[in-house]
This record gives C-alpha cells, structure tokens and sequence, in this order.
C-alpha cells in the first residue's frame, strides 16, 4: 500500500506505533464509563501534568476527547483498556485489526464526528475548534502544528480545551521509544481521568506477562528478525518500512530476538535496497499491518522471494498489528513474537 507523503510523515513520526491477557489486562476494553466514574470519586481534582514543556491542570475528568489520527491506535487503545470510551466525541485512528479480541470492532464503533479531514487524513482547526473538545490527544507535536492546519494548543486552551502529546512525541523521534513509553501512556490517562488504579493493574499484569516470557527465552540464540509494514511504501528503496529503531526492538528484546537491521541506520525507518536485504541473514519475520487485509499474504511472498534466508526455509513469520507500538497491548506482542522464534520453550 503506497501512501502519500503528508500520510507518510504523519506515520513516520507517530510510529511510536500492549495490553495484556488475564484478569485485569487492557484487553478488556468492556469496563464501563460507571466504573470509571466511581474510581474517579476515590481521588480528586487538580490534576497537573507537565506535557512537553506545557503545564496542564485538570480540574476534572474531561468528557468530549477527540483522538486525532497521526497513523497511530496508541492513544484510542489506552482509553478504551481504561474504560473510557464514553468519553470520545471524535476518533480518527483504526488499523482495522488489533491483537485484543474485539477491540478493532469497539474502535469502528466510536463516533468519528462526521470531520472532513484534510490532506494529513486528520483533524484541521475549524474543523476541531466545532467539535468543542476538552481534551485533545496527538502522538506528536505534528498534530498541533499551526502550519499544517491545525489548531495550536493555545488555540485549544483559548476555547477551554486541554491538549496531551503521546510520549517520545514531543521531539517527534520514536526511534528512543519503548515499552516503558507505552506504560507512561497509560498512566498520564489514568491521571487525568483518575483512574489510576486500573492503569496500574494494567501496567502491572502487562509486566508480568512480559516477564514470564522473558523469563522462558533467558540463554536462548537470539535470532535475527525482520520487522517490516506490509505493501507500504515509504522511501526510494524496495524496502522502505523496514523498522530499525524504537518500540520493535526492545519488543524483540524482551521476546528473545533481535533486530536484523538496526545497524543500518539510526532512525526509526531503514529504507533499504533489494540487494541489502537479500544479502542479510533473517531468521524470522514480523509482518505489521497498517489497514491491510491480508498481511499473510504479503509475508508469504517476502519468503518466497527471498528463499535463502533461513525465515524462508523454516516459514518463519507472524503477522501483528497494534501491539507492536505504543499502547496498552506490548505484552501480546512480546509473546507471539517469543512464541515464534522459541517454541521449545513453550
């Protein structure tokens, strides 16, 4: 899938791009606004978060959040594993499929505010200053920036609207991202909706899954991985949404693996040629799909491609989607991929 560059640039910079599989993981995005509401009385406003330099106070829970698009499900994910989905006035983020039973379903269901959106595919300002918004959430900087037809923040807090930017967004360089991020995420949330309580039940159950895998792959080889975006094309190269940076790899860490191209550059993106790519030894292949339907079938002609490399000798691959970024779903991601490249020790 080709994009064009103001979608690219949205992406490149969100990709920033978790939850958990008991109890009381993100998982579960049925909990009720009722639930919230009652977690919030236990604690009490003002709220202050220092948000890119920018003081935020919350005197209470807001209740019209529009979620802007910036190619992530990060920031929509992480309300609805809080319970929190009554409060969203607008949403403009979806993969089309997640990891968490349900959860691509309950996204397409939230109200998108019936926007037309500009060449970024996101929100522009009049557009967002209409929907008169409390709290707008932005994976970076990107979203509130004047010259690409957004509304500023101050413009938002001139109308009484707070503003949050995802972390590792306010440089707009996700290639320092990782899990630990994702766990940030869901606490400033869970501050500012006060519900702490189950943000931290979520960060805790999501740890120790992650750590009872990593725990079941100490000693093993470390195989070289390849983590790329199905049919996206993002630079010159035949390979260029190969990710050599951020989140993936200290997912891959934690799985057991490691990343097969992230000597090649130090950015979040490699954009590599064919002869690069054959040249280098994959074991394993991690698929991520962005709004594809069929990620399966694009993995299955990377194998076949590229028959030498030991990936395609053992069909060794796993397509994923948002539990590769920044949200409340890592730990799904942590084990599928552990799982793959491991299955002895499971």
């Amino acid at each position: 899938m080709s994009m064009n560059r103001p979608v690219v640039t949205a992406l490149a910079a969100a990709l920033c791009l978790l939850t958990t599989a008991c109890g009381a993981s993100s998982s579960d995005d049925s909990a009720s606004d009722s639930t919230t509401e009652a977690a919030a009385s236990k604690t009490g406003y003002p709220v202050t978060l220092d948000n890119c330099g920018r003081t935020e106070t919350f005197k209470k829970a807001p209740s019209r959040v529009v979620v802007m698009n910036g190619a992530s499900v990060a920031e929509v994910s992480t309300l609805l594993a809080l319970g929190l989905q009554g409060k969203i006035v607008a949403n403009q983020q979806s993969y089309g499929m997640s990891e968490v039973p349900g959860r691509a379903a309950a996204i397409k269901k939230l109200p998108t505010g019936s926007v037309k959106l500009n060449e970024a595919y996101d929100i522009p300002r009049e557009a967002m200053l209409g929907l008169r918004p409390d709290l707008v959430l932005s994976v970076t900087t990107y979203g509130f920036d004047e010259k690409n037809g957004f509304a500023t923040r101050d413009q938002l807090g001139q109308v009484g609207a707070h503003s949050y930017v995802s972390p590792k967004g306010c440089d707009d360089d996700p290639s320092r991202m990782t899990v630990a991020d994702s766990y940030q995420l869901l606490r400033d949330m869970g501050k500012i909706f006060n519900v702490s309580d189950r943000a931290e039940k979520l960060i805790a159950a999501s740890e120790k899954n992650i750590a009872a895998v990593s725990e079941k792959v100490t000693g093993e080889k470390k195989p070289e991985v390849m983590v790329l975006f199905s049919n996206m094309s993002m630079g010159s190269n035949d390979f260029s949404s190969v990710l050599a940076n951020g989140i993936v790899n200290d997912i891959l860490a934690k799985a057991g693996g490691t990343n097969a191209f992230s000597d090649t550059t130090k950015a979040t993106f490699a954009d590599l040629s064919k002869e690069k790519v054959a040249a280098t030894d994959v074991d394993a292949v991690v698929v991520i799909s962005y709004n594809d339907p069929n990620p399966a079938a694009y993995a299955k002609k990377l194998l076949e491609e590229f028959p030498q490399w030991p990936a395609a000798k053992n069909n060794t691959y796993v397509t994923l989607s948002d539990s590769m970024y920044l949200g409340p779903s890592n730990d799904l991601a942590v084990e599928k991929i552990a799982r793959l490249l491991h299955p002895a020790a499971f």
